[in-house]
C-alpha cells in the first residue's frame, strides 16, 4: 500500500491492522482495505481536533474513493517486511 494516508499524509508504516483486516492510520484512525487500498472508514479528526470534521472528512473520503492507496505485495523476511515494487 502507499506509505502515506490521504488525510494529512500520516506515515502508514506506523499504523496497525485491525480485526477486520483493515490498515488503520496512526493519526486519525482512517481504515483502508488492504486488498483494494480503498478507504472504508474515517478520518476521525484533524491535527488539532478529535472526531469528525464537517466538510473535511467528507472531502477526504471522496479523495480516498477517487485515489485509493496503491496496493503492493508484502513479504516477511525474518523480522523485516519488504514491499515489492517499492
Amino acid at each position: 500500500m502507499s506509505v502515506r494516508c490521504r488525510h494529512q499524509l500520516a506515515d502508514l508504516s506506523a499504523g496497525s491492522v485491525d480485526a477486520d483486516g483493515c490498515l488503520v492510520c496512526p493519526w486519525h484512525r482512517s481504515r483502508h482495505d488492504v486488498r483494494s487500498g480503498e478507504m472504508v472508514d474515517g478520518p476521525r479528526g484533524s491535527l488539532a481536533l478529535h472526531g469528525p470534521v464537517p466538510g473535511c472528512s467528507g472531502l477526504v473520503r471522496l479523495l480516498g474513493r477517487v485515489l485509493p492507496l496503491r496496493v503492493r505485495r508484502a513479504v516477511r523476511r525474518g523480522a523485516d517486511v519488504h514491499v515489492e515494487g517499492e
